[in-house]
């Protein structure tokens, strides 16, 4: 794990995808396997699915099948820490510069940024809240979710998946009647 210090990971990223999640920057973990959100207790894989957006419970290691639901991943900030907190107000917003480049480049329908303190910081929006913005990069709307860190104790994984599926419903490219509906009780991922 140390030795995941300060390296980066490939973005999961293709053109014209629905939403682009962005995360922090990615921890320790993911920088030791080269996957987004792989710390075992990161509520992000739970709440795609509970959300809707992916038919079943992905794993870190099954992400590359998200471009395939028109999803991708990327972060503000590239360099791989311990903790969020590691980072400087430049490289966030040295990473909201580059990460705007990337959206012009790829132009995903919805930018989700998770994390409202990484938003605020990375694009100079310090009075932000989560949800939608009324900023857009081009023709790509943000949407800022929480972060879905274990250690954001002020999100249950209940509200979590709830702030996903408005973004899901928002970015659903084709609402039939049972569009707004993520998976029932029976359907939940394990907790």
């Amino acid at each position: 794990m140390a030795a995941a210090h300060g390296r980066s990971i490939p973005d999961v990223i293709g053109p014209n995808l629905r939403v682009l999640f962005c995360g922090i920057n990615p921890g320790l973990w993911s920088g030791a396997t080269d996957r987004h959100f792989a710390r075992p207790g990161n509520r992000f894989w739970p709440a795609l699915y509970a959300s809707g957006f992916t038919p079943r419970l992905l794993a870190p290691t099954e992400q590359q099948r998200l471009l395939a639901l028109g999803l991708g991943i990327t972060n503000v900030v590239a360099r791989t820490t311990a903790r969020a907190d590691e980072l400087t107000k430049d490289e966030y917003r040295a990473g909201g510069a580059a990460l705007t480049a990337r959206v012009h480049a790829y132009r995903p329908a919805w930018l989700a940024v998770l994390g409202i303190g990484a938003y605020r910081t990375g694009f100079g929006r310090p009075k932000a809240v989560v949800g939608r913005q009324p900023e857009t990069i081009g023709d790509t709307g943000i949407w800022v979710l929480p972060n879905p860190s274990g250690l954001n104790a002020h999100w249950t994984a209940a509200a979590l998946a709830e702030a996903f599926a408005e973004l899901r419903v928002a970015s659903d490219p084709d609402p039939g009647p049972d569009s707004a509906a993520p998976p029932g009780p029976g359907d939940a991922p394990p907790a």
